[in-house]
């Protein structure tokens, strides 16, 4: 496991949700800190606030390919960073079947008994698993020449 995905896993076994997790890894690889970050990515997680939306690993990891590929001026282009996006969304539904938080988690995060079932099937630690992947992908296609995505 590289580093920023081992950090990743830490993070979140931590306390730290998917999210903050994974942009937190992804921004400490790149030399970035900041309080901010993990306050930036609270809302993305468990699935956009427990509303059974897009994964948080995903939204962190999306959060760090912009830090990572983002432009930082309107001139700039969006096309390099859309392309990465693009393709971490592609190779993270190949993976796991979906970037949907309901669907891989089984369990709807906004109920007492979603949560309760996240819980008692252990899906933590498959969370976990989402956090290291999706941090791991994220950092290769940051890592990408900008007209290649990976």
């Amino acid at each position: 496991m590289t580093e920023p995905a081992r950090r990743s896993v830490e993070l979140f076994e931590s306390g730290f949700y998917c999210a903050e997790s994974v942009l937190l890894a992804f921004a400490k690889s790149r030399g970035i800190e900041s309080d901010l970050l993990p306050a930036i990515a609270t809302g993305f997680c468990s699935g956009i606030a427990n509303s059974s939306g897009m994964c948080g690993a995903v939204s962190g990891a999306i959060m760090g390919l912009g830090l990572g590929r983002g432009r930082r001026a309107p001139s700039e282009s969006v096309e390099p960073t859309y392309a990465a996006v693009q393709a971490l969304l592609a190779q993270f539904a190949d993976r796991f079947g979906s970037t949907n938080c309901l669907e891989l988690c089984g369990c709807d995060l906004n109920t007492e008994a979603g949560q309760a079932r996240f819980e008692a099937t252990g899906q933590g630690e498959r969370c976990a698993r989402y956090v290291e992947q999706a941090t791991r992908m994220a950092l290769a296609l940051a890592e990408a020449p900008p007209d290649h995505p990976a």
